[in-house]
């Protein structure tokens, strides 16, 4: 484990979006053999996990993007905050409740590490977004 951890924080630490790839793609091989599931479950996300290499993005932004701990924090919020309703009636009740949970929670928030460099990332997605968009 302690081996398998360790080639893929390397991997991820890699400045190359393609060597990347490779990385995983070769450890992936090697653990096919002994462990498919493992070997599956690395392959089953692995464009997605390299987004942020991709984009070309760096120091703390590519951090704090690259990890799931800040949507997990505001879903634990949502989730705590929710608790006590036991029947909900549609889904129009859901947004109305995440949107006033979303007001309520808002002090709470922190800025997003590396928030200074949102324009590199508005930049990054520049190419990928519809052109009548970028106009607005």
């Amino acid at each position: 484990q302690a081996t398998v951890r360790s080639r893929l924080r390397k991997a991820y630490q890699e400045a190359d979006a393609t060597k990347a790839f490779k990385a995983l793609q070769k450890l992936a091989a090697e653990l096919e053999r002994d462990y498919p599931q493992a070997a599956h479950s690395l392959r089953e996300g692995l464009d997605e996990t390299l987004t942020v290499h991709r984009l070309g993005l760096s120091g703390t932004l590519r951090r704090s993007l690259a990890t799931t701990n800040p949507l997990e924090s505001v879903n634990s919020q949502f989730r705590t905050h929710a608790q006590n309703v036991k029947r909900w009636t549609n889904g129009i009740q859901v947004l109305r409740w995440l949107a006033s949970a979303s007001l309520v929670l808002e002090d709470r928030f922190q800025r997003l590490a590396g928030y200074r460099d949102l324009g590199q990332l508005q930049a990054a997605l520049r190419p990928y977004v519809a052109p009548q968009m970028v106009a607005q």
